[in-house]
């Protein structure tokens, strides 16, 4: 599938907010191979730039670090008219979100809403927001959930990406924006250093004979690997293109696994044996946790997109990767 059939990437301007971080760097990387000029803003407060390094003497490649809640950063980053904008700095700890709302609401919901206010005044229309599956839904009664029901956030973090789907629409009726948001599945894969996968190795490296798993074992969520993501994303991006509107994508896959499934997997792939599983004991892994959802992608694979690779493949490649860097 040529994900860059319907638009020319060569030349582009396009602006990746958190573009150091896990998912983000990784669509720098497809960015930067289709021939974009890339602008990454990124406070490095739960990032690196190691992944980036590659393109730093890149005339076609800028690196910013900036907070996108401080309009002094913003002015520097938005000196330009952009193409596209890949908003995805983020607060990205829904468990941290419980313990300090006030965290994710300024930079989950003010960033995206100076973003916005930024693109507005450089004419800069056409934004691709990476948003949250679980999390905006909440806990539900339909599996798989289309894009059609309302959201109804269990956590903080969930509220902020709300939110800031909220405003963005507000953008687009306002002001003429065009925008998609990407309502993700848990993604997953190399370089990402957090997660369920990513806790279950740094427990095991440190004591391999147990394993203490955060609520009962039972909780049940799709996970989608990073590169698959980073597919959809490109996707979309060309239906902003078209659409003059906002609208939401479920963003994900068709497979589910249990905390228990995956606790097995990781002791697996690490040759270990007769691991003694402890539970906290809870339905939930923490307050905010959803206790089992699963995307109805039906509408993303509509314009031709499913997933490459497979949970267990995917599994595989991140705990090799992990055990190669940690």
């Amino acid at each position: 599938m040529n994900l860059s059939k319907s638009i020319d990437w060569k030349n582009k301007n396009v602006l990746v907010t958190g573009g150091a971080g896990f998912i983000g760097s990784h669509l720098v990387d497809r960015l930067m191979s289709l021939g974009s000029k890339v602008t990454v803003l990124d406070n490095l407060m739960a990032s690196t730039t190691k992944y980036i390094e590659q393109y730093i003497k890149n005339d076609e490649f800028r690196f910013i670090k900036g907070d996108i809640r401080n309009d002094s950063d913003l002015k520097k980053a938005f000196d330009r008219k952009y193409d596209f904008v890949f908003h995805f700095a983020a607060d990205p700890d829904v468990k941290k979100s419980v313990e300090d709302p006030q965290q994710s609401f300024e930079i989950n919901v003010v960033g995206t809403y100076k973003i916005l206010e930024f693109m507005r005044k450089t004419d800069s229309e056409k934004m691709i927001f990476a948003s949250s599956g679980g999390t905006v839904y909440g806990d539900v009664d339909v599996i798989p959930v289309p894009e059609t029901v309302p959201p109804k956030p269990i956590s903080p973090y969930g509220a902020s990406k709300v939110a800031g789907e909220a405003y963005i629409s507000a953008y687009v009726g306002a002001y003429g924006f065009s925008a998609v948001s990407l309502r993700l599945a848990n993604i997953f894969g190399i370089r990402s250093t957090h997660g369920v996968m990513y806790d279950f190795y740094m427990k095991l490296k440190k004591n391999p004979k147990e394993l203490l798993i955060l609520g009962n074992g039972l909780q049940k969520k799709s996970y989608l690997y990073v590169t698959d993501c980073v597919d959809a994303t490109v996707l979309l991006a060309e239906q902003v293109e078209k659409i003059c509107d906002f609208e939401v994508y479920n963003v994900g896959s068709e497979e589910w696994n249990t905390v228990n499934e995956i606790a097995k997997i990781v002791t697996t792939e690490l040759g270990l044996t007769n691991v003694e599983f402890k539970y906290t004991g809870t339905e939930r892994g923490w307050p905010g946790d959803v206790k089992r959802i699963i995307l109805d992608i039906t509408k993303l694979k509509s314009l031709g997109w499913s997933p490459k690779i497979d949970f267990i493949s995917g599994a595989k490649k991140y705990i090799h990767w992990l055990k190669n860097n940690f």
